[in-house]
């Protein structure tokens, strides 16, 4: 007999192997052809960076509602849409020939982005699996991990070969050939009622939970769904600046160009580790401790880099590392954990729409942070850090 979870590997590795496509298509495009395509259209690079932050803007706003409509409808018809929207997203930027059509294009990638990365896998996964969704949660992330190790490298392929517009047909291509087979063969989730019907067991609103049963924990207090859309927020700040620029930053403390890149290098693996970790030892652990030991790892692997120098460099990245890649679980777990399965997707999209936000800006404003302190922006990320420890540490549950 077959158990629970040998019946979701399979959704796992389709989902996984979906979300790995999603990431590297969209998230990780620019950094390898923001360049090329600025050339080649003659204009400055950061048009293209504008229109990335517009796409992660516009996937802010549409998050709670690609969580609600997952929360009706299930995650497949969500997740289906999404390969199509990026597919024609990815084509239209192939065909770009200035300013208007490059900011529509990324728009409407955009809007594959807010119903087609983790958040909307998580609610699919939620609405399919209920509270004992963690594990499969933690198996998503562990192959979407390798989004950048796999897409950097074949984006630059495909642009040495093809150019920038052919490498984004590519990518349309492979939405269409693999995304989309993949997001079809997903379990149908039963369409709950809709609003012109009562259903038997209405969704609690976003800022409660349900009524608890007599054997559950009371529910949390009302400040929790904020407290989680901040250290979310944070986090994510940090993870986006770092992965900008964090060779800057190794440069800007004394590392050699050579080894910035090779230090950098450290993160994907590290961030695989710590959800090997999250996967292992930490399941049998409450979300929360593991959420607050992810939020110390940036500043006390910045604490050693700002008192040891480059030498530390190492151990910064996998410190870093392995806590975003918990983080990125905790993304997911601590909603459901805290809020439980009803109404998981519209909650989770209205608590991520900050972290969405600020991704958009990280980049620019950390820049800006490097161009004025050097190394000693390591101080306002480990400042954030330990900001969301705090608000972790504020939480109830993981002491219990």
């Amino acid at each position: 007999m077959t158990t629970p979870q040998q019946r979701n590997w399979p959704i796992v590795l389709r989902l996984g192997t979906a979300q790995t496509l999603a990431w590297a298509s969209s998230y990780y495009l620019p950094a390898l052809l923001a360049r090329p395509m600025a050339s080649g259209l003659g204009l400055p690079v950061s048009h293209v960076w504008s229109a990335f932050t517009l796409a992660l803007l516009a996937s802010a706003a549409l998050g709670p509602f690609a969580g609600r409509a997952i929360d009706r409808w299930g995650g497949r018809p969500v997740l289906t849409g999404s390969s199509l929207l990026f597919a024609a997203g990815l084509a239209g930027l192939s065909q770009v020939q200035g300013t208007a059509g490059l900011m529509l294009a990324w728009l409407v990638l955009g809007i594959a982005m807010g119903g087609g990365l983790y958040e909307a896998a998580f609610a699919a996964l939620v609405r399919l699996q209920g509270t004992q969704a963690r594990a499969s949660i933690t198996g998503i992330t562990l192959l979407a991990g390798f989004a950048s190790t796999v897409g950097w490298p074949l984006s630059g392929l495909l642009e040495a070969q093809v150019g920038w517009r052919g490498a984004c047909l590519a990518w349309a291509g492979l939405h269409l050939l693999v995304g989309l087979p993949l997001n079809l063969a997903l379990p149908r989730a039963a369409a709950l009622p809709g609003p012109t019907t009562t259903p038997a067991h209405p969704p609690a609103p976003l800022s409660a939970t349900a009524p608890p049963a007599a054997h559950q924990t009371p529910p949390p207090p009302a400040y929790t769904a904020w407290v989680l859309a901040y250290v979310f927020a944070a986090t994510w700040f940090i993870s986006t600046a770092m992965a900008a620029h964090l060779p800057q930053l190794l440069v800007a403390s004394g590392a050699t160009l050579a080894g910035a890149v090779a230090i950098g290098a450290l993160v994907g693996p590290a961030q695989v580790a710590g959800r090997l970790l999250e996967f292992g030892l930490l399941r049998h652990l409450h979300p929360l401790l593991s959420a607050r030991w992810a939020a110390l790892a940036h500043p006390v692997g910045a604490g050693l880099w700002m008192l040891l120098g480059p030498v530390a460099g190492p151990a910064f990245a996998v410190l870093h590392g392995a806590g975003n890649g918990i983080l990125t679980i905790a993304k997911g777990t601590l909603p459901l954990v805290y809020f439980g399965p009803q109404g998981y997707g519209q909650r989770q999209g209205l608590i991520m729409a900050p972290s969405r936000v600020a991704q958009a800006f990280a980049p620019l404003l950390f820049g800006m942070c490097i161009e004025r302190w050097g190394s000693g922006a390591l101080w306002v990320s480990s400042g954030l850090g330990l900001s969301a420890l705090a608000a972790l540490l504020w939480l109830r549950g993981g002491d219990r």
